[in-house]
């Protein structure tokens, strides 16, 4: 889920918009205290945070982020004004994991978020143990559980779960998962892709319904 906060609404409806074609989950706020009350009872995977707000500025709401455990690991995108380089420079001091320079482009904004969502996927796996629903994935033993029960796959399915586990609700492209797990040198074409997630849901059972088809770009996991 990414949040979007942004007091413009046209821009924050175009953001939100993106998101979701792209395969994402997305919600907006004009202000940050509607985005404090939100997060008192849900977390996002990511915030895309704008500097210039009505009732509290941007750094301000990142700073309060960065200063709560509850909050300090969230991923943040700051949104600031062409030419504002002390913004930047401010918000990276205070924790930002990346910031957009207005106006920017849509195709730029999801570009920023899948990059940071891969960098920040770590941090949630520290312990080596990932898990989606009754799924768990022990990344130190290599092994594969479901409700508890072993589940036997080959070497590509295992990273592909892996690679999806890792980084939940993002999206990635066949070409993206041919380039990570079988590497930039392989001669194969995208339906290698599908024919190992057709294999690795069929072995899943009713779990691999959590690995979702994004029509016309490629897949994701989530919580079935």
């Amino acid at each position: 889920m990414i949040w979007c906060v942004e007091d413009d609404e046209s821009i924050r409806e175009i953001e939100i918009y993106t998101l979701k074609s792209t395969g994402f989950e997305a919600e907006g706020f004009c202000e940050g205290r509607e985005l404090f009350a939100a997060l008192s009872c849900r977390k996002p995977d990511l915030i895309l945070l704008d500097i210039m707000l009505p009732d509290m500025d941007g750094t301000e709401i990142l700073k309060r982020l960065r200063s709560d455990s509850k909050t300090e690991d969230i991923p943040v995108i700051m949104a600031t004004a062409k030419g504002m380089e002390y913004d930047k420079v401010k918000s990276l001091d205070l924790g930002a994991d990346d910031y957009l320079v207005k106006p920017f482009g849509m195709m730029e904004m999801t570009a920023r978020v899948k990059a940071v969502l891969r960098r920040s996927g770590g941090k949630a796996a520290e312990s080596g143990v990932l898990r989606s629903g009754d799924l768990e994935l022990d990344e130190k033993r290599h092994t594969v559980t479901r409700s508890g029960q072993p589940v036997e796959l080959t070497l590509k399915e295992y990273e592909l779960l892996r690679t999806l586990m890792s980084h939940k609700g993002l999206v990635f492209t066949r070409d993206q998962l041919l380039s990570d797990i079988w590497g930039f040198d392989y001669d194969g074409e995208t339906r290698t892709v599908d024919v190992h997630i057709r294999t690795l849901r069929a072995k899943l059972g009713e779990s691999g319904e959590q690995i979702q088809t994004v029509r016309g770009v490629g897949y994701k996991i989530e919580n079935s």
